[in-house]
């Protein structure tokens, strides 16, 4: 009878673990909507040039580069020009680091949509 009591909370301790794991996955925003929160859709888009390159654009340019993560978030954080065209990307220095990276790991696949 003890072991039985014993599996039982340590089933309900495990479950309880997996559903908060869930929950917080659930409200984590996705990297679509990190973008759109912090500007990146007032000038890009997944598929056309806008007033910048399209977010497919920039991972075909990019692909198989190394280190060109950190290379993006460095540009994203610190604005620049030339790269794309004459009109500059103004910096985002408020903009999460690790919310940088996940932006920019999603537009480096070529932004899917899930």
């Amino acid at each position: 009878m003890k072991v039985y009591l014993h599996m039982k909370k340590l089933l309900i301790l495990i479950s309880l673990i997996c559903l908060s794991n869930i929950v917080s996955a659930a409200d984590e925003p996705s990297p679509a909507a990190l973008a759109g929160a912090n500007g990146c859709l007032i000038c890009h888009n997944a598929s056309q040039k806008l007033v910048g390159p399209a977010f497919k654009s920039i991972a075909e340019k990019y692909q198989g580069q190394s280190d060109i993560q950190k290379t993006l978030v460095a540009k994203v954080r610190n604005g620049g020009a030339g790269s794309w065209g004459k009109i500059p990307m103004p910096a985002h220095p408020d903009v999460t680091e690790e919310n940088l990276n996940k932006i920019i790991a999603w537009v480096l696949k070529g932004s899917p949509a899930n």
